[in-house]
Formats: structure tokens, sequence, C-alpha cells
């Protein structure tokens, strides 16, 4: 692997810079990470990760460029560095930011490709999501980075919105999820932290269930529920309050604010 540079140590940033560490996929020495509060960082350069505030350095040391800015903030850096692409694999975690965009503000001296990864990076079962038109050697260094800190699907540009929403922001809605469940199970009987334990092992194994077995939810779903049974009376007291509904109008107006 060869030397890459996370441009914005953020939330996201920073989940896979530690991804990448605990992955082992490359050496602490082969990445940088730039944070203007670099102190913040300071895990990381413990760990003999390259750590500045100095996003113009972090770009001519690379070979491949991992931008994780804010969507306000991808110009005025992109624009910052552009004398320092010559060849570099640039990969663009930027939501609603298209390649075009990008290629208007740096020209063509690198390869650009989209990249929709979500937190779950630190611990390495991230979904990325990925599309650009690049070579496919360059799609395989991308797989190869990425996969070290989980999954990764190819797609076209135009669902990179939806992947965001899906993959990225959905991580957020699985855990508002699961802390309603958790605020349930305290309130008929269990301590916080049993709650929490039963629930996070609960979700682990719905999702693995269906990922191992490519079943349906509901095929899953029918195997829990009884005639009269209280499954069955959760659910459809759920869905008589707009469940379901509420999380797909939930998914349908992040995807109109991007």
């Amino acid at each position: 692997m060869k030397t890459v540079s996370i441009i914005g140590g953020g939330n996201l940033g920073g989940a896979i810079a530690n991804g990448l560490v605990n992955s082992n996929i490359l050496a602490p020495s082969q990445l940088i990470v730039t944070r203007r509060k670099v102190e913040l960082l300071k895990h990381l350069t413990e760990q003999g990760v390259q750590v500045y505030s100095d996003n113009i350095k972090a770009a001519k040391k690379a070979d491949i460029i991992i931008l994780c800015v804010k969507p306000y903030n991808a110009e005025s850096i992109l624009t910052e560095i552009k004398n320092e692409l010559d060849g570099q694999l640039l990969i663009s975690t930027v939501s609603g930011i298209s390649t075009q965009q990008m290629r208007d503000w740096v020209g063509n001296n690198v390869s650009i490709l989209r990249a929709m990864p979500n937190t779950a990076a630190e611990v390495e079962e991230s979904l990325t999501c990925l599309s650009g038109d690049v070579n496919e050697e360059e799609f395989n260094q991308a797989e190869e980075l990425f996969q070290a800190i989980g999954r990764t699907v190819r797609i076209q540009e135009n669902l990179m919105e939806a992947a965001t929403v899906l993959g990225a922001c959905g991580i957020a809605y699985v855990l508002r999820f699961m802390r309603a469940m958790v605020q349930g199970g305290i309130q008929i009987g269990f301590d916080s932290q049993t709650a929490t334990e039963i629930v996070n092992q609960t979700v682990l194994g719905a999702a693995k269930l269906l990922d191992q077995t490519n079943s349906h939810p509901e095929h899953e779903i029918d195997k829990v529920t009884t005639p009269k049974g209280c499954t069955i009376a959760g659910l459809n007291e759920m869905e008589h309050n707009g469940f379901s509904s509420a999380l797909i109008k939930g998914i349908t107006k992040s995807y109109d604010e991007i």
C-alpha cells in the first residue's frame, strides 16, 4: 500500500484513520492525517501516524489522498492543494460534490474517485460505496483500501447521494432506533447497562442473520410472530403509530436536503 493522506481528520476522517491503523493494511508511517487542531489526533501520533495541520504538505507527500471535509470547505481546500496534485488518486468522501465539479477545481493532473463510507470504519465494519471514472488498477487500489475497514460496493455516481443517506446517515438512524429500544427496555424493568447489552447483541444478530442467510426481513419476522402473540401485538402498535412510514420519510427527507 502506498502513502495515504486523509485531509480532514474529523469524525469520519478520524474513523477511517483509526480503522486503517487497526487493519494493518499499511504501516502507521504510511498514513498522514490533517486537522486544524492536531492535538485532537494525539492518539494517532502516538501510534506513529504523521499528523499535520498543513494540507499542502500532506497532499505533496501522498500517493492516495482521501478528502474528508464538509461540503462547504471542499472547493477552498482543493484549490489550496491544487498545485501539489500530480498523478495521485484523489478519493472524495464529500457528499453533494460531483466528480466534474472537483475536476473543474483541480484540473486533469489527478484521478478522481468518490467514496461514501461510514463511521463504522473505526471498527472495520464500514460499508463504502465507490464510483468514479478511473482505470481498473486505481479502482482496485481504492477497494483494497476501503475493504480493510469493511465492505465495498461499486455504484453509479448518480446514486452517490442516495448512498450517503442510506449508508452514512443510516448509521444515525439505526443508532436512534437502538436508543429507543434501550429506553423501552428500561421502562419494562432492565437497568441501562443490561438493556444496552441486550439491544446491541439483538441488532448485531439480526444483521448477521440477514447477511449470512440472504433471507428477507419479513421471512425472519414471520418466524417470531405467532397468532395473538406479543411480537405481532408490538409490531402492529408500532405500525399504527407510523414506524415504517416515519423511517421512510426520514430517509427521503435527508435525500432532499443534500
